[in-house]
């Protein structure tokens, strides 16, 4: 029969007391549900109406037309203390029926029931009807509409994913094709999908439906896909193996019952979690790895720092495939990283095992090799599984491993246990972080998605604050269930306010305390490695060299390998390229706290350490890159520290790319160290690099720092060289009226100093900020000046430059003669001084002026000379500006399909380097395939790019 629940707030009531499971609702959250912040006067007592209303509705009279038995049915909505309640038989509601189904259908797949899960799973989708609360107004409402359409969501994933797992492609493909275009940010449809496609024998659909879902996260939110999907788009590419359907599972080898007769059939392993989520991926990975009967037997260590999820993995794995396991499963705890210190050792864990296959105390042999003999004995021809859960080493592990086909070994360790790799063929298997979305997942399972949801911002700086560590989510989100009345930014704030120290993470006992759990690893390093820890956290960058590590610590670089070495294998340290060392964010300010326990001395000095290292380095690469750079004047290295040395110009640039991502932090954490000369020195000595690679807004910030730290430290010198590298950024991004105050400043200083040096460069720097303001004849005069000085300095190199930027203002004058004539003469010195980066953009600018002359063979030719230069010193920057220059001609010459191809060559170096002219390509290919004519090589910006890359390199 159906009932007529009044009007829309009404049925808000019903809702908010149904969705709450018998649990009382008090009358302010009631009020809340129907009128959010804006209740009217007479709330409460609209309230009771709706209320008394829906008594007489659920629980009519006895003379309404009904059963004559439904008078004594007790009245559903009770009255209690501050609020109300509805009294419900289990399983009354239709969202009840659904969610029992869904966890039955957990529990059929984890015990491997496939089939079945999936066909009740269909069952309970199938009779989802419409929309949760459709009509209902208000908070909750919104609420929990939200929240219910993602748990089916969530749960037809689950189904999906299952049918993808049994093979059922032809019938989820198309589902999956719907449900990727009505949600193309749902990363994990699309990655069913690809697997779909792909195991369909459709792999080109596949690759096309990750390019779709990239191309949408990247426009729509500007991130690129998750690791997981990243992941299988590399396995697809590679066309892996291991992606194709799992063979059939084989049923497990009869046993002669008279061969286990005496033998008991332990079955230890520990509760799986219930709200275990996430890992789908390492999942994947683990559960190809179950052996056969004839397969020698499998063994796999899950190793990752502390707090990482190995033992919930180890565990949500085991029960997953203990079916496949009769024989039983054992399982110990080896506390290898304990707090109290007391390792179990081999032959304990040994006897533990035996005396759980039913072997009598009297029996057990004395010796461990006896004992292990034995124990692989009993296991011989049985399939069984075993856990072995935080081991200390190998040494601890090899007596324990079976010896027979058809068992199964799951270690997890804080170390990395190579020796089980090498020497057992162990299968590795290290746990990184859970990835952003994984993050958001795991905190929805256990506080409520409609928590999140309601402050996704606010969500996602508490995953980064967190570094999407399982332990501290787990940590965050007990605090947060325990606490149902804080608003999420509470939660953050609290978090936010401990910044720089573990203060929020810790969960009341030394197990879910991350400063805790971490000592534990860090307890087991030598004296040595521990300092080398502690040190490492002071270092501001991303990751840092071998080398960089041995001058902050102030060893030998062989010593210092070894401990990295150490510090790795104890997963305190990840080497996430060769000889390339990083941090998780929560050990780094782990190991910052550890390192405030050193005296303040020692600790200044292991960072001037470093950063005079980082002085020296920079400067030892332009040795290679600029030979004759004027010298920056630098003190000596600190006697510990080894310094590096480049013996070519490619491993110069090599090393440019390694350290790029440290260079910003390293110069920002000179000046936050109170050492402005090395903060200037550094910003100076990086210039070439933020040249060749185009990284504009660092190199403005960098170049503002440097110039606050050389005023700061009173140095006249290093101020004039600051003020010239705050006016080439700004030029260089355009903003030339700033860069001209800026060289002014720069100019009487140098004036004062009685540097002619330092005035060439500054009048060539005004030269080119006046060309890029249209001044053309301002900008004649001050190139004129430098030329003049860099004559009477003996300077060749800053001639050559000047006389190619005289070149180029005579161009853009009109003078292609005169130009022609400067660029020629210009060009011959620059090329004997052997400095590639200029000889290349001098003859782009050479190019450029031929080509207005209509000299085209010419033209091209000089393009093709400076990109064999500009491929040859990495410098994809002025390679995009060449490529150009190079379409412009040869769509003068007649040549429309090679001057496209340029373009779209050009394009690419363009987006690469973050080159502002980028747009300026993308209107030329869309004018030239529009037949529309396309702007000369003298339109726009592109007419100052050879300025603006000479004046890059001239200081």
């Amino acid at each position: 029969m159906e009932l007529n629940l009044g009007s829309p707030q009404q049925r808000v009531v019903l809702a908010a007391l149904l969705l709450r499971r018998g649990r009382p609702v008090t009358v302010a959250e009631l009020v809340d549900a129907i009128w959010g912040d804006e209740p009217p006067t007479a709330a409460v007592s609209v309230l009771r109406t709706y209320v008394s209303r829906l008594r007489k509705v659920l629980n009519p009279g006895p003379d309404a037309a009904r059963s004559p038995e439904a008078h004594e049915s007790p009245q559903p909505v009770v009255s209690v203390t501050d609020g109300y309640l509805v009294r419900l038989p289990d399983g009354s509601l239709d969202l009840d029926v659904f969610e029992q189904r869904v966890a039955r259908a957990q529990k059929l797949r984890a015990e491997g029931e496939l089939p079945a899960a999936t066909k009740l799973l269909h069952t309970a989708l199938d009779e989802w009807e419409g929309a949760p609360l459709a009509g209902l107004p208000g908070p909750l409402a919104e609420v929990e509409r939200s929240r219910l359409a993602e748990e089916r969501l969530s749960t037809l994933e689950t189904c999906l994913e299952i049918d993808v797992e049994l093979g059922r492609l032809s019938e989820v493909i198309p589902t999956l094709i719907t449900l990727t275009s009505e949600h193309p940010l749902r990363e994990q449809l699309s990655r069913l999908l690809m697997l779909a496609l792909y195991r369909s024998g459709r792999q080109a659909e596949a690759l096309a439906a990750y390019r779709r879902t990239r191309s949408t996260l990247v426009a729509e939110l500007g991130v690129e896909p998750g690791r997981s999907l990243r992941e299988l788009h590399h396995r697809i590419l590679a066309a892996d193996a291991s992606l194709e359907p799992l063979a059939p599972e084989r049923e497990a080898a009869p046993q002669e019952p008279e061969a286990v007769s005496h033998m008991a059939t332990p079955a230890q392993l520990p509760a799986d979690l219930p709200v275990f989520t996430g890992r789908q991926d390492e999942l994947r990975q683990v559960l190809s790895l179950a052996p056969d009967s004839v397969t020698p037997p499998s063994l796999t260590v899950i190793s990752g720092m502390a707090g990482i999820g190995k033992t919930t993995l180890a565990v949500h794995w085991a029960h997953r495939v203990a079916h496949h396991y009769p024989d039983g499963q054992l399982y110990i705890n080896l506390r290898g990283f304990d707090p109290t210190g007391a390792v179990v050792s081999s032959a304990k864990a040994v006897r533990i095992f035996l005396n759980a296959l039913g072997v009598p105390p009297e029996a057990i042999p004395a010796s461990l090799d006896a004992q292990a003999a034995l124990y692989r004995s009993l296991l011989a021809g049985r399939r069984m599984l075993v856990l072995l859960d935080n081991a200390r080493d190998a040494e601890q592990i090899r007596p324990l491993l079976p010896g027979s086909p058809g068992c199964l070994t799951i270690v997890t360790s804080r170390s990395q246990l190579t020796g089980l790799i090498a020497g057992e063929g162990a299968q590795p298997l290290t746990l990184s972080p859970l990835t952003t979305a994984e993050s958001h997942g795991f905190l929805a399972r256990r506080v409520g998605a409609a928590w999140l949801a309601a402050e996704p911002e606010v969500a996602n700086e508490i995953v980064e604050f967190c570094g999407r560590l399982p332990l501290a989510l787990a940590i965050v989100a007990a605090r947060a269930a325990t606490n149902p009345d804080f608003a999420l930014g509470t939660v953050a704030r609290e978090l936010r306010e401990s910044q720089g120290n573990l203060d929020a993470l810790t969960g009341g006992d030394r197990t879910s305390d991350v400063r805790t759990v971490f000592s534990w690893s860090y307890d087991a390093l030598s004296a040595p490695a521990a300092r080398l820890f502690r040190l490492l956290g002071l270092h501001s960058g991303p990751d840092i060299s071998a080398p960089a590590a041995a001058a902050l610590a102030g060893l030998p670089r062989r010593e210092t390998r070894g401990l990295l070495a150490e510090i790795t294998r104890l997963s305190l340290l990840n080497e996430h390229a060769p000889g390339r060392y990083a941090l998780h964010d929560l050990l780094r300010v782990y190991a910052t706290e550890r390192a405030a326990a050193e005296e303040q001395q020692e600790r200044d000095r292991a960072v001037e350490r470093l950063l005079c290292w980082y002085l020296h380095a920079t400067d030892a690469v332009y040795a290679q890159l600029a030979p004759r750079r004027r010298p920056l004047p630098l003190e000596p290295l600190p006697p510990q520290v080894e310094p590096m040395t480049f013996a070519s110009h490619d491993q110069a640039l090599q090393w440019c790319e390694r350290e790029r991502s440290n260079f910003v932090a390293t110069v920002h954490q000179a000046a936050a160290s109170h050492r402005p000369d090395l903060a200037w020195r550094l910003t100076v000595a990086l210039w070439g690099f933020y040249s060749l690679h185009g990284t504009l807004q660092d190199w403005l910030n960098t170049a503002r720092t440097c110039l606050e730290c050389a005023r700061e430290s009173g140095n006249r010198r290093g101020e004039a060289w600051s003020l010239n590298e705050v006016a080439v950024a700004l030029i260089t991004l355009r903003r030339s009226d700033e860069a001209i105050e800026y060289l002014r400043e720069a100019q009487e200083l140098y004036r004062q100093l009685g540097d002619t040096y330092g005035s060439s460069r500054v009048e060539n720097s005004l030269g080119v900020a006046h060309l890029h303001s249209g001044q053309l004849d301002e900008a004649v005069d001050h190139l004129d000046r430098a030329l003049a000085l860099s004559r009477a300095c003996g300077d060749e190199w800053a001639e050559g430059i000047a006389l190619s930027q005289l070149g180029d203002a005579f161009r853009q004058l009109g003078r292609f003669d005169e130009a022609i004539h400067y660029l020629r003469n210009g060009l011959t010195i620059v090329h004997a001084t052997g400095y590639r980066w200029i000889e290349a953009v001098t003859l782009d600018s050479l190019g450029v002026a031929l080509h207005r002359r209509q000299r085209h063979d010419e033209a091209i030719e000089c393009y093709h000379e400076a990109l064999d230069i500009l491929r040859e010193v990495g410098n994809r920057w002025g390679e995009g500006d060449t490529l150009g220059h190079l379409g412009d001609v040869l769509l003068d010459a007649g040549r429309p399909d090679a001057a496209r191809a340029r373009w779209r060559e050009a394009m690419s170096a363009m987006e690469e380097s973050g080159h502002p002219d980028a747009g300026a390509i993308r209107e030329r290919l869309r004018r030239l395939d529009a037949h529309e004519p396309a702007p000369g090589p003298d339109s726009g910006a592109s007419r100052l790019d050879g300025i603006s890359r000479l004046n890059r390199l001239v200081r």
